[in-house]
Order: structure tokens, then C-alpha cells, then sequence
């Protein structure tokens, strides 16, 4: 018997949706506004294909505009980040997506940080990065805000507590640890080379696992009653297909902590949630309008 609550990133993901298209609507109907939302894809990269077809379905499906760029493998650089400046002049449009990866040929943080900073809607923008680590108002990318979004629901203030992150990229581990910073934890930023992991873990009321390797924590470090939060996607062989799993080994997990996210149906549905609310964030701030209450860190 399971002893742990599962955090449903389904329904979660529902509500906010539910709220990004009340505000879009009364933006369009206060305002005059409808929010844009610009993705563009280069390649035909499967996996990059399907997160982008979601992407335009539930853009449409909450009322604002969706515009999709598919570009050719061979795209060169320069026309990738000419099409990237013409969207930053766009003024219908307020939030650019570039879907990640991009072709060798092509280097990431040139056409990340050729985005607009107020319309990088992914929050991987260098200035957003710093507003982020220096506590202003930041577009925060959409993993974390998702992450920090379902603490919230389950734990109410997070004051106090002692939060593990495992994991340190930028687009995961390195945000989380700053917006858990700034809800008052005293954070923990481990990772594969941690001395000691273990222990490191097991002292942790929250723990945040994006470190990308399978069930690489078993539930034996889990504190009992600790909230844990799994952002692994990682996919394994089941018989003629793959299903996914997460860094955290659930099945041992699930019998220790107070609540888990699962994978999937966890932290994945929360991330195009929280896309669609920096859309609107994004949008409101372009026009000096206040964003909306609780889908902002």
C-alpha cells in the first residue's frame, strides 16, 4: 500500500490553463489584447515535433494567437536569427519559443540570447537569468515555475525548509535553486559528483531530482514525510517499446515520502502550463499591465 500523496501534474496543468484563459479573455475584452505565442522548429527532431504540435494545440485551446515556424535541418544561423529579430519587432507577438536542441551547425546561446528579454518565454535568456538569481521579475523558465507552483499547492509557505536540488543545469537545477532560495529554504545544489549523496538527500524536506538518470535515488534516501519532486524524463526499453521513468526510483519512494510527483503525468503536463502563463505574464508586462496573480514566481 502506498503511503505517499501523488501530486497529479495532470489536473494541476488543468487549473492553470483554466486560469491563463480566464485572463486571456478579459484581456482581449478590457484591453484589446490577445497574447502571442511565436515556436519555432528547426529539423524534424520527433520528440521536438510532438512537444511543438502540443504547444499549438493548447495555445489555440486557452484563446491566444499561435504562430509556428518549421524550418529546414539545413537552416542556416543567419536565418534563423533573422527570423528571431523579425519576431522580437512583431508586436502581435509576446513570447518566442526556439525548441531545443538545435542542429549542431547552430549554436544555442547565440539565438537564445538574440531572443527579446521580455519576450523570452522559456527564461533562458542570460538576462532573465541574472534577474532571476537577483530576485527581480524575471521570465522563469517553465520546469521550475512549474516545480515551484506544485510545492506551493502541497506545502503552503516553504519557509524554513531544507530543499535538495539534484541537478545543475541552467535550465533546470540552477533556476529551481533560486526561486526555492527565494521562497526562504536553505537549498542544497547536489548533483552526480556530490560526496556522499545519499546523506545529502536524506536530510531534505523538499527534493527537487533533475539530474537525468534513471531511478538514480531509491527511496531509502528519502526523509520520510519529504515532498519530492521528479523532473527526470528518462526512457528505458518495454518490450517493443520504451516507457519513461523518472531520476527517482517511484515504486520505493512512494512508501517513504509525504508526496511524488509520478512520472509521467508529474512535472511534464506543468511545463506547457507555465508556458502558456509567462505567455501571458509576457504580454502583460509588454503593456504595463500587472501579470496575473499565482502563475508568476
Amino acid at each position: 500500500m502506498t503511503s505517499a500523496k501523488i501530486i497529479d501534474g495532470k489536473a494541476f496543468a488543468a487549473t492553470i490553463r483554466a486560469r491563463v484563459s480566464d485572463h486571456v479573455t478579459r484581456l482581449r475584452e478590457e484591453h484589446d489584447l490577445t497574447p502571442g505565442l511565436a515556436v519555432v522548429l528547426v529539423g524534424e527532431d520527433p520528440a521536438s515535433q510532438v512537444y511543438v504540435r502540443m504547444k499549438g494545440k493548447q495555445t489555440l485551446e486557452v484563446g491566444m494567437a499561435s504562430f509556428e515556424h518549421r524550418l529546414d535541418a539545413s537552416t542556416s544561423q543567419e536565418d534563423l536569427l533573422a527570423l528571431v529579430h523579425q519576431l522580437n519587432a512583431d508586436p502581435k507577438v509576446h513570447g518566442i519559443l526556439v525548441q531545443l536542441p538545435l542542429p549542431d551547425h547552430v549554436d544555442s546561446n547565440t539565438v537564445i540570447n538574440a531572443i527579446a528579454p521580455e519576450k523570452d518565454v522559456d527564461g533562458f535568456h542570460i538576462s532573465n537569468a541574472g534577474l532571476l538569481a537577483t530576485g527581480q521579475n524575471a521570465m522563469v523558465p517553465c520546469t521550475p515555475l512549474g516545480s515551484l507552483m506544485m510545492l506551493r499547492d502541497q506545502l503552503g509557505s516553504l519557509s524554513g525548509l531544507d530543499a535538495v536540488v539534484v541537478g545543475r543545469s541552467n535550465i533546470v537545477g540552477k533556476p529551481m535553486a533560486q526561486l526555492l532560495l527565494g521562497e526562504s529554504c536553505t537549498v542544497t545544489i547536489a548533483h552526480s559528483r556530490t560526496k556522499n549523496l545519499a546523506e545529502v538527500v536524506r536530510r531534505a524536506d523538499i527534493v527537487v531530482a533533475a539530474v537525468g538518470r534513471r531511478k538514480m535515488i531509491p527511496g531509502d534516501w528519502i526523509k520520510p514525510g519529504a515532498t519530492v519532486i521528479d523532473v527526470g524524463i528518462n526512457r528505458i526499453p518495454n518490450g517493443d517499446k520504451t516507457r519513461l521513468v523518472g531520476d527517482v526510483d517511484f515504486d520505493s519512494a512512494v512508501q517513504v515520502a509525504g508526496a511524488i510527483t509520478p512520472v509521467p503525468g508529474g512535472v511534464g503536463p506543468m511545463t506547457i502550463a507555465c508556458l502558456l502563463a509567462n505567455t501571458v505574464t509576457a504580454c502583460c508586462r509588454i503593456h504595463g499591465l500587472r501579470p496575473p496573480e499565482g502563475l508568476t514566481a
